[in-house]
């Protein structure tokens, strides 16, 4: 659907009756990124999927503005809107928690009940924010230099290396997580992290006093920053109840599937 400045490309699946969920990937995923957790979900819902900007099929039509975070989230109640959509729940992982989040905080009327699993709300002071942008932009430069396949795939590999997401790569799918990723364009990737990487969005950490949605949040046992994050985040919002999932690090989803699809049954039970 063509939109002013975007042209996204998406997965509308309309069960009759059945409450929207929309799902939005993490950094470097695509509109494929929770196949695995919709299939166990099956008819219980209807689902919206989506290629963020600097993803899959998206393409963005206007300017590198139109990567940011609250641009990307003004466009995604836009596509809602076109769509027909005026309540549903959100799920969002890692990059995708923190745009949910931003969506819950900004846009609440349209979020019955929102699920962040690995997210958090940015950073809180401006000299956090200045080190994690230059930290990106190194980050980016590599990406944009990595337009052989080959190279794409070396940097996919060392970012899963990473201490948050655990032993990821030993996991039997691993492979398939590396060919889904190497679909995206590293150039787009790099504009994505640059203009809506950690350092660059917004805190939302004062807003969270105020949310008055509740939140479901989902982090790995084995993902300690985010779990300090994320009890952080129970702390300071009277609405959300965390959940630390056994067998995982940073992307439950993937690595422990049958019990994140279990707590967000539990969490949406009282909605169906």
């Amino acid at each position: 659907m063509i939109l002013e400045n975007y042209q996204f490309h998406y997965n509308l699946i309309s069960n009759t009756d059945k409450p929207f969920i929309i799902f939005l990937h993490g950094f470097m995923g695509n509109i494929h990124e929770f196949d695995e957790a919709i299939k166990f979900l099956g008819d219980d819902f209807s689902y919206l999927t989506l290629d963020l900007p600097g993803h899959g099929k998206t393409q963005v039509l206007g300017g590198d503005e139109y990567y940011t975070m609250a641009n990307t989230a003004a466009a995604i109640i836009s596509l809602l809107q076109q769509l027909n959509i005026t309540k549903c729940f959100l799920v969002g992982y890692s990059m995708g928690g923190r745009l949910a989040l931003y969506l819950t905080l900004h846009f609440p009327e349209y979020f019955d009940k929102v699920i962040l699993e690995s997210a958090s709300p940015g950073l809180a002071t401006e000299t956090e924010r200045l080190d994690r942008v230059k930290r990106d932009a190194q980050i980016a430069r590599k990406l944009a230099r990595s337009l052989d396949k080959n190279d794409f795939a070396i940097f996919l590999l060392n970012w899963y290396n990473q201490p948050i997401f655990g032993y990821v790569k030993n996991h039997t799918g691993f492979n398939d997580v590396l060919e889904n990723r190497l679909q995206n364009c590293p150039t787009e990737l790099a504009k994505s992290l640059q203009f809506m990487g950690t350092g660059s969005q917004p805190s939302l950490w004062e807003k969270l006093t105020d949310n008055q949605v509740p939140l479901l949040l989902l982090v790995g046992e084995k993902d300690e920053k985010f779990i300090d994050i994320n009890k952080e985040i129970a702390k300071i919002c009277q609405v959300s109840q965390l959940k630390i999932i056994p067998n995982a690090a940073h992307n439950i989803h993937f690595e422990n599937t049958l019990d994140f699809v279990h707590h967000l049954k539990f969490f949406l039970r009282d909605d169906l």
